[in-house]
């Protein structure tokens, strides 16, 4: 395993800016604001000699209560699980009381320090490392990390501190591991779901509405298979979103669902289809990706309840009809076995593999079975499909008068390819394509086999 490298300080003292310098990524929120990294994120930073973890943190050293406290706890984990810790600070603020809190708060844990003076750009460098001597850490190094300035003396400093093999490479990525992202507009329990699979306070839950700001990307192992879970802001229709900093957080979550294999959409049971959640699932329909709807809450509902609400539901979700519907409770743990099985039978569908004679053999089925409508006295003929790629599932069909083809055969063809291979949990696409005429562009023999004989009735004519 890498190690691993945790960025510390308190609020808006460019950890983030740190952090995608390091990961040459633009991962983590970066803005002008104290308070905006909250939970823990990570990348991997490969720009030194050996590769290591790097991971980014909430602000600490103020309030312990709220969002402030459980931030700060967030921040704790992160210490406690690093190799080596960077103490991030301020040139441009000095020497702090607050810094001297993270401070101490590092220093009990024992692990290696190294004192990171940012923004130091504009300044004078050696009067802003002097003014910080007075914490009495040894590796004190000057940073400008918005410009990148100060990277590689950081990187050259960590080296003889990371621990292990120091000619180790890293692991390759599992190809088995299924990219799971759950999303779902703000306060219908992403979080909350994300920590009762991962059995942890992994990331911040709370029920203040737009508490996750960043996707956050988490590995788990569970009953055998391996998971990427991706737990994402809420995401609410562009209209209703004011703040730039909650408009990259539903970038972060769109970035999210692109990058995922399953969608895992999180509804709240309580409130049935809003229309934010069609705006939600109407996301997940456009990237393409496989998709199980998952209404959270179920247990606080009575019978009456229940049976009006999924009424409800079987109304309103007729456009991602394929998609199976879990209902469970993400604070009790209730219904997350049925949740993840789903979770596996639409990732298997959305990534099978066909083969062009299977899927021709379905195209003459549903001919035979169904053959294609005249339309002005013609019937477009299909002769023969093939697959075209995977997540979704894509299939071409070949064949001539393909652009007649009603919205209705069109629909009938995918339902009939949907339940002859039974795909679950995954849009389907199917492109036409209408075959080209060889003789396009050149003159029918037949025609000159015609004129050739008229010539010569006439020739004889004209001789007699």
């Amino acid at each position: 395993m890498l190690p691993s490298v945790a960025l510390v300080g308190r609020p808006n003292v460019g950890k983030s800016t740190l952090f995608n310098a390091l990961t040459q990524t633009r991962d983590a929120l970066v803005a002008d604001l104290p308070g905006l990294t909250r939970d823990r994120h990570y990348g991997v930073c490969r720009l030194g000699h050996r590769p290591f973890v790097v991971i980014d943190t909430g602000g600490i050293g103020g309030e312990d209560e709220g969002l402030a406290g459980l931030t700060a706890r967030q921040a704790e984990a992160a210490i406690a699980e690093a190799d080596v810790v960077v103490f991030v600070v301020d040139a441009r603020d000095g020497a702090v009381a607050q810094d001297r809190n993270v401070l101490d708060a590092i220093r009990r844990t024992g692990k290696p320090l190294l004192l990171a003076v940012n923004k130091t750009d504009g300044l004078d460098e050696a009067q802003a490392l002097a003014e910080f001597s007075v914490f009495g850490v040894a590796l004190t190094l000057p940073l400008a990390a918005a410009h990148r300035r100060g990277v590689a003396d950081l990187l050259e400093t960590l080296e003889p501190l990371l621990p292990g093999d120091p000619d180790a490479v890293e692991a390759e990525a599992d190809p088995d591991r299924i990219r799971l992202a759950i999303v779902g507009r703000p306060n219908v329990g992403k979080s909350t779901l994300v920590n009762r699979l991962l059995g942890e306070e992994r990331v911040i839950a709370s029920d203040v509405p737009g508490t996750t700001r960043d996707a956050i990307s988490i590995d788990l192992e569970r009953d055998g298979r391996r998971y990427r879970l991706i737990d994402t802001a809420g995401i609410r229709r562009r209209a209703r979103v004011d703040e730039v900093v909650e408009k990259i957080s539903v970038v972060k979550s769109l970035q999210a669902i692109a990058a995922s294999q399953v969608v895992l959409v999180l509804l709240d049971g309580s409130e049935g289809v809003t229309d934010q959640d069609a705006t939600v699932l109407g996301h997940v329909l456009e990237s393409g990706r496989a998709l199980v709807v998952a209404v959270n809450k179920w247990d606080g509902l009575d019978a009456y309840q229940r049976e009006q609400i999924r009424g409800a539901l079987e109304r309103k979700l007729q456009f991602v009809a394929f998609a199976p519907m879990v209902y469970i409770s993400a604070k009790h743990g209730s219904g997350l076995r049925e949740l993840m099985r789903a979770v596996h039978r639409a990732f298997d569908s959305a990534t099978r593999s066909f083969s062009t004679s299977e899927v021709t053999r379905a195209l003459e089925m549903a001919v035979a079975s169904h053959p294609p409508p005249s339309v002005r006295g013609r019937a477009a003929k299909l002769r023969y499909a093939h697959p075209a790629g995977s997540n979704p599932p894509t299939f071409v069909i070949h064949g001539t008068r393909v652009a007649s083809l009603p919205t209705s055969y069109r629909r009938y063809l995918e339902n009939f390819f949907r339940e002859r291979f039974k795909l679950v949990g995954t849009p389907l696409r199917i492109e036409f394509r209408e075959n080209e005429n060889p003789y396009e562009g050149k003159r029918n023999p037949l025609t000159e086999r015609q004129l050739r004989r008229r010539r010569r009735l006439i020739r004889h004519v004209r001789k007699s």
